[in-house]
């Protein structure tokens, strides 16, 4: 019985033995296997982008802000008698000069003022003539004559008034400029101190801004400004700086700049534009397009190319001139810079450049491929 029970374990550990030689190989099978798959997988597609060179061009620094339009003269006509609108002279959109009639009002009652005054006065000047030749001879006192020479004056005061009572039946404009605005028309019963007409002198346009506190250093009178306005596309207009507050607004933290534009046909009160001003340029700067700037919070960068591979690139920025941005530092005159498609690039990640020849495969991926043949 031992010698049985000797065989049978003896049979036990050789299938064992078996067993693991057989789990080993398979194993090295596995790992052969693994091995050559590995040199014969793809390398990553290149990523293709846009790029553009970094370029040497002037760049102004400048302020942008928006504003409405707006006169710095105008004025409101109001009528200084009242009477019925006989006629009106002027249409909306007129251009008209100073002192030139606007409307005229029913004369008729004004008139007759004047001529009763004229007669009143005549009739005085005569009472103060004969009152002077009684004085002489001694006939009346001179209160008397004193008394007759104040109800003269009265009278020719009465009466001038009267005449200004009937020029005023006659409205004329206070200054030169375009009627922007009539509130009446012929036959319309006019109230004394009512708006008739709203007067603007084109001649000159201003524009309003309120600027943060920080650009008060920079701001100066006299700076040149252009002007950009959203119903004139394509249009743009020179002015100046014209004043520029001393103070801030403690609410607001700004202050005001005002800009003063020469009045064409085109401009008009109430539009909206676009203001620039600059206060600084720089003739050799180096700039790139806005475009190529990656938003990654504070720190600011972008990607290059060099040997077909993506590489960021921190930079310091400079003035903002449009859509062209300048570099102080960190890239140098000619660098591409990738301009669309950054949003899948990585560090390192191959790229090829639109337009450009396919870069060839790196010699260590090529030995890998040959190897794995």
């Amino acid at each position: 019985m031992s010698t049985l029970h000797a065989f049978a374990s003896a049979g036990r550990v050789l299938t064992g033995v078996i067993l693991v030689s057989a789990a080993l190989g398979l194993s090295a099978c596995k790992g052969g296997g693994d091995a050559q798959a590995k040199p014969g997988d793809s390398a990553p597609a290149p990523v293709p982008v846009e790029t553009e060179a970094v370029a040497r061009r002037s760049v102004a620094a400048s302020y942008v802000g928006t504003a409405a339009l707006e006169v710095p003269r105008g004025a409101d006509v109001v009528a200084k008698t009242s009477g019925i609108a006989l006629e009106v002279l002027v249409e909306e959109g007129d251009t008209i000069r100073a002192g030139q009639p606007l409307v005229r009002l029913d004369p008729d009652r004004a008139r007759l003022a004047v001529l009763q005054s004229r007669a009143t006065m005549g009739k005085l000047e005569n009472s103060y003539r004969r009152a002077q030749q009684l004085v002489d001879q001694q006939m009346i006192s001179a209160n008397d004559l004193d008394q007759i020479k104040f109800d003269l004056d009265t009278a020719r005061a009465q009466h001038q008034m009267a005449e200004l009572e009937l020029s005023y039946t006659t409205v004329t404009a206070p200054i030169a400029g375009v009627i922007s605005q009539r509130m009446i028309r012929t036959g319309n019963f006019v109230q004394i101190n009512t708006p008739i007409f709203s007067i603007v002198d084109n001649a000159r346009i201003e524009a309003t801004l309120n600027v943060p506190e920080r650009e008060l250093r920079v701001l100066k009178r006299g700076q040149p400004v252009r002007l950009q306005v959203d119903a004139l596309p394509g249009e743009s207009f020179e002015g100046v700086v014209e004043r520029v507050a001393p103070i801030v607004e403690s609410r607001s933290g700004t202050f005001r700049v005002v800009t003063a534009f020469a009045g064409n046909d085109s401009l008009r009160a109430g539009m909206f534009g676009r203001i620039h001003i600059d206060y600084d340029q720089r003739t050799d700067a180096l700039v790139i397009p806005r475009s190529a700037l990656l938003d990654e919070g504070d720190e600011t960068a972008v990607y290059t190319v060099r040997d077909g591979k993506a590489v960021r690139v921190p930079v310091v920025l400079g003035y903002v001139d449009g859509n062209l941005i300048e570099v102080r530092s960190g890239l140098e005159d000619g660098d591409p810079v990738v301009t669309a498609g950054k949003v899948a690039l990585r560090e390192g990640s191959p790229v090829q450049v639109i337009g450009e020849a396919p870069v060839a495969a790196a010699p260590a991926a090529a030995d890998a491929q040959s190897d794995a043949k």
